[in-house]
């Protein structure tokens, strides 16, 4: 398998602190590796690792075959970083932020000049190309920074936080940016807190936590350790038909039923599938209880994600495919 990823028992110490305590996983290519974990977990310093901004302390790192130590500067050749704190120049317009920034990859002036009027208009810049950095919306910098980031044309992309402030039309414009430059041939690793971005957009998901591998494994895997069964979420018209309405559910198979009696709205997990319904809602009715609202849904990846974080997962509901406890 060519690997784009290969961290093997790495450490990182700080002083007294220990950032990373014997991380271990693999990433192959042509995939997007999301990089999560909760505050102070270790995920900041393993991407610092791997873009050759830190070494370990011991253990070994590669990436696109290459050691972040032993071949730094080939490896640096090859990748590029987008951080949230955006590298881009307020003082210079677009175009000279990308002419600059190929000056710096080495790229000679005049390839320099057709690879941003190039990105410009691959990201829709071209009215702003002239415009300082201040006149930009928050999306039109994040898409420069992207555009930065792409001008060495690196064979894998570093992208952190990248819809951090964005509004939701903003962010399912770069969502889409994002996707057509994976779909193009660029190898990704994501860093995002938003776990429904996370979702969208990776193809394979790395949990850290306290220096560790605490999972690793697609979205649905990870959503299956909160059970592989679909969520039933039902409201009452009546709040004082709540306690009636459970019972009814626990009687048809449904598991751990919560009672949200403010809202008179009732959530378990479907065991039995979607067919399972049509009983509890016939008895429902027989019952005299008007229900105003159904749904069912699946398992979220913040519901896996609080899950894994908070210690809850069981081995019961743990995929067969799913690495866990720093595997790999």
């Amino acid at each position: 398998m060519d690997l784009a990823i290969d961290v093997a028992d790495v450490t990182k110490q700080f002083g007294d602190k220990k950032a990373l305590q014997g991380l271990s996983f693999q990433a192959p290519r042509g995939r997007t590796l999301a990089v999560l974990g909760p505050n102070g977990a270790g995920k900041s310093t393993t991407v610092n690792i791997l873009s050759t901004r830190t070494p370990p302390s011991s253990g070994k790192a590669q990436v696109l075959g290459l050691d972040v130590v032993a071949d730094r500067a080939a490896l640096r050749r090859k990748i590029a970083v987008v951080r949230q704190d955006a590298c881009v120049d307020g003082f210079l317009n677009g175009r000279e932020n990308l002419v600059v920034a190929a000056g710096l990859s080495g790229i000679p002036a005049a390839e320099a000049r057709g690879r941003a009027d190039r990105l410009l208009q691959r990201f829709d810049l071209v009215s702003a190309a002239g415009r300082r950095l201040e006149h930009y919306s928050g999306g039109m910098r994040r898409r420069l920074d992207l555009a930065v980031g792409l001008i060495s044309q690196p064979a894998l992309l570093f992208l952190d936080e990248p819809t951090t402030g964005l509004d939701p039309v903003s962010r399912q414009a770069l969502w889409e940016i994002i996707r057509e430059i994976v779909a193009q041939g660029t190898d990704l690793i994501l860093t995002t807190q938003y776990l429904d971005e996370a979702d969208a957009l990776a193809d394979d998901i790395v949990l850290v936590a306290d220096g560790r591998v605490l999972a690793q494994g697609t979205p649905s895997e990870m959503k299956a350790l909160v059970g592989r069964n679909e969520h039933v979420e039902i409201v009452v018209l009546d709040a004082s038909d709540h306690r009636r309405a459970a019972s009814i559910l626990a009687a048809h198979g449904a598991l751990d039923v919560q009672i949200d009696a403010q809202r008179a709205r009732l959530t378990a997990r479907n065991v039995a599938g979607p067919a399972a319904l049509v009983p509890i809602l016939t008895r429902l009715e027989l019952d005299g209880i008007d229900v105003e609202e159904v749904q069912i849904r699946r398992p979220t990846l913040d519901e896996a994600f609080h899950t894994l974080t908070t210690g809850t997962a069981t081995a019961a509901s743990t995929g067969p495919e799913l690495a866990m406890g720093g595997t790999r």
